[in-house]
């Protein structure tokens, strides 16, 4: 399989946010360190526009519900509101020797919190975005100050996500390892969450109004059901260093998460292992990742100033298929499913390629956690009765610290 289609390139600076309209597949936007932002045309591969403004890194990107405005913030403080043109024929199809236009802000906004701003979201019914930086505000597009502004004990409130589903639910992730969820009727914070590490991005289920799951720095991530946070609903293993971003879907079947050890891993939504890996030797540091909106493609922003293009389904055929080819796929995925349980088949399915420096790191992980199980084997098997309770924790418990109303 080779699920690799192509690189978008022409960024200056690592990628460091992407987003995607609501309302046109093949719009896609990306955001550099040096404060670019490039707006692309999927289907030809071409970078249309370049927003220029941002004199900082660009760390949060996100389209509005109606796909006409793009609202981006960073590391200057300042939130810029673009509107977002439609590409002609001639520019999707340009041979390439032509100059990209440069387009500015409509509208220009000044944080009030302070600081440098790390993401930005917008409501899924209404003209009002979320922005967060210090502290998480929440904006009217016409206005220049913000309408309300949420502070629950975080230094710095890392991503900010708004519910699907339940519009007017939105969740944070924040410095002090903690994931946080609000209500913008009530404009007030509902539950809070402590993690032993940090929590990077977070991502809701589309489908499943109560469900999201968090990217950590402990090289897992982490599902939850946000009426018990408790316990965790699944841990997505796999990952040997700390894990960038997440995005699902748009069938909330399944998600993809980029990670510093410079892979992209697709996961089903309740499964504990990945079921694709997919790298590059040139491919660095993955900073965003993002599936398209048909959930055909997976789109990734990296440290080495491309934004790639992949297969969802690695071996996939793409274009048009005749009647029979359907039938050949349909059969041969039905032998797959069900002879999925025979050792060879179970083997050939779970074997996945990934680089010499990723297979020491996983072989060397699995020695420590075998380690840590005997350790704590020989402390039950030496201790006194209720060794056994303080011991064993199951893991969907282990990395929660406590759970504040």
């Amino acid at each position: 399989a080779k699920p690799f289609l192509g690189a978008m390139e022409g960024h200056s600076d690592g990628v460091v946010s992407l987003a995607k309209s609501p309302t046109q597949l093949s719009v896609v936007l990306s955001g550099a360190a040096d404060g670019e932002i490039r707006l692309w045309d999927m289907t030809s591969r071409r970078s249309v526009r370049v927003l220029h403004g941002h004199a900082g890194a660009v760390r949060g990107l996100s389209v509005t519900k109606d796909g006409r405005r793009c609202i981006s913030c960073g590391d200057d403080a300042m939130v810029r509101v673009w509107k977002l043109p439609r590409a002609s024929l001639g520019e999707m199809f340009s041979s390439g020797g032509s100059l990209i236009p440069r387009q500015d802000a409509m509208f220009v906004f000044d944080t009030k919190a302070g600081g440098a701003l790390r993401d930005v979201d917008c409501h899924w019914g209404k003209d009002i975005f979320a922005t967060a930086g210090d502290a998480v505000e929440l904006w009217s597009e016409g206005r220049t100050e913000p309408a309300t502004k949420f502070s629950w004990g975080a230094d710095t409130v890392l991503s900010i996500r708004f519910n699907p589903v339940e519009p007017d639910v939105f969740a944070s992730c924040g410095s002090d390892r903690s994931i946080a969820l609000y209500d913008v009727r009530t404009r007030t914070p509902i539950r809070k969450l402590v993690m032993q590490n940090k929590c990077t991005k977070l991502a809701w289920n589309p489908m499943e109004a109560f469900n999201f799951t968090v990217a950590n720095e402990d090289t897992n991530l982490y599902s939850f059901d946000m009426r018990k946070l408790t316990i965790a609903t699944c841990v997505h293993k796999d990952f040997v260093s700390a894990v960038l971003d997440v995005d699902y879907s748009p069938t909330g079947r399944e998600f993809v998460a980029g990670s510093y050890d410079r892979t992209l891993r697709i996961f089903d939504y309740n499964g504990g292992h990945s079921r694709d890996v997919y790298h590059l030797k040139r491919m660095q540091r993955v900073f965003c990742t993002r599936f398209s909106m048909d959930g055909t493609y997976v789109l990734s922003g990296s440290d080495d100033m491309n934004v790639r293009v992949w297969k969802a389904e690695a071996g996939s055929q793409l274009g048009m298929l005749l009647p029979r080819e359907k039938r050949k796929k349909q059969y041969r995925d039905a032998l797959k499913n069900r002879f999925k349980h025979m050792p060879e088949i179970k083997r050939m399915t779970r074997h996945q390629h990934v680089p010499k420096a990723i297979h020491k790191a996983q072989k060397l992980r699995r020695v420590m956690e075998g380690a840590e199980r005997t350790k704590k084997a020989n402390r039950i098997a030496h201790g006194d009765g209720n060794t056994s309770v303080k011991e064993y924790r199951p893991a969907r418990k282990g990395r929660i610290v406590a759970e504040i109303e």
